[in-house]
Parts: structure tokens; sequence; C-alpha cells
């Protein structure tokens, strides 16, 4: 599928409402599982979605993965968007929050969230995912930072996890992906 997600294109920085960016979520994520499929690269699977995450969802200025690459640190890994930090401590900022709780993490507003590391000074809000394999263990986080207050809401989430757990954790496809 090299012609990317077969959606409308719409200029970054749009930010749809709710129901709008859930239903254009909804008809990505088959495309995006049909990218995916077959391929076993951990290092290629993150890049295809964090690709096709970014042609998604535009409301995003940074999108993609942090990888654990110690204990307690996660080093930054395929992504779109300005720079990321280089590395992050389980114990600083949202995803920080996310890889030791292992728990999504969605932020309204991140100058309320204290500890939040302003990789971009522009991010206003973010959602950060946790990607574990079929046993649990922690691979890495998806990270989604947008410009404007309140730019995801957990229906995303409740989309995005099941992608994330089908695509790294070698599970059953969710039931939800095929709507």
């Amino acid at each position: 599928m090299s012609e990317g997600i077969l959606l409308p294109k719409l200029a970054r920085g749009t930010l749809l409402p709710p129901l709008e960016r859930v239903a254009r979520l909804r008809e990505a994520l088959p495309q995006i599982l049909a990218a995916v499929t077959g391929e076993t690269d951990e290092i290629a699977l993150e890049a295809t979605v964090a690709c096709l995450l970014w042609e998604s969802l535009p409301q995003t200025n940074w999108c993609g993965f942090y990888r654990r690459v110690a204990a307690t640190e996660l080093a930054v890994g395929p992504y779109h968007g300005g720079m990321g930090c280089l590395r992050i401590s389980f114990e600083r900022g949202v995803c920080g929050a996310c890889a030791r709780t292992a728990t999504l993490q969605l932020v309204p507003d991140v100058r309320a969230f204290p500890g939040h590391i302003a990789c971009d000074d522009a991010t206003r809000s973010e959602m950060v995912l946790p990607v574990c394999n079929r046993v649990g263990r922690l691979l890495a986080v998806l990270d989604l930072d947008c410009a404007l207050l309140d730019g995801f809401c957990r229906e995303e989430a409740e989309l995005l996890q099941p992608l994330l757990n089908t695509i790294f954790g070698d599970c059953m496809p969710s039931p939800e992906l095929g709507k």
C-alpha cells in the first residue's frame, strides 16, 4: 500500500470535532493494519504506523514512538514532526508516566501536567499509549502531540490501543479494527 492512507487530505493542525476525528480514524485503521500485515521488524512497524497515523490524525504536530531501551529509559524512535526528546526517563513527563504505569495518558492541557517535558513549546495537549508485547512487557510508547488544547479524546485512544495490541502484541485482531 505505497499510496498511504486513502482519506481526504487535511491541512496539518486541523482539529476536527471529536466525532469526525473518530470516524476518520475508524476509516484508517483497516488500512493501517493492511499496510503492516506480515511485517515482523519492530522498527519497520513503528515507522509505518507513525507515518500512517500522521496522515490520519491531522491535528498532530508530533506523532511517533519512544522505544524502551533500558529498565526505566525510553529513546526516540520513528516519528513525524519536529525534533523529539532523545531520551526520557520513566520518572519524567507524560511519556514517562505512560511507560511507568503502562496506562493511557490523555492530557488535555500539558501545562497542567506536573513534570511535563516540553520538547516542542507549541504542544498544548498530548495522548500517550503503551505498546506492549503479548506477555505484557512494555516495548515502547506511542506519543501523539497537538498544538491545540483537547487535541485528543478517549474514543481515539479506544481505537488506537487495540491497533497497537494487534500489531505489536501478536494478538488476534480486535473486532473494533474492522468497523
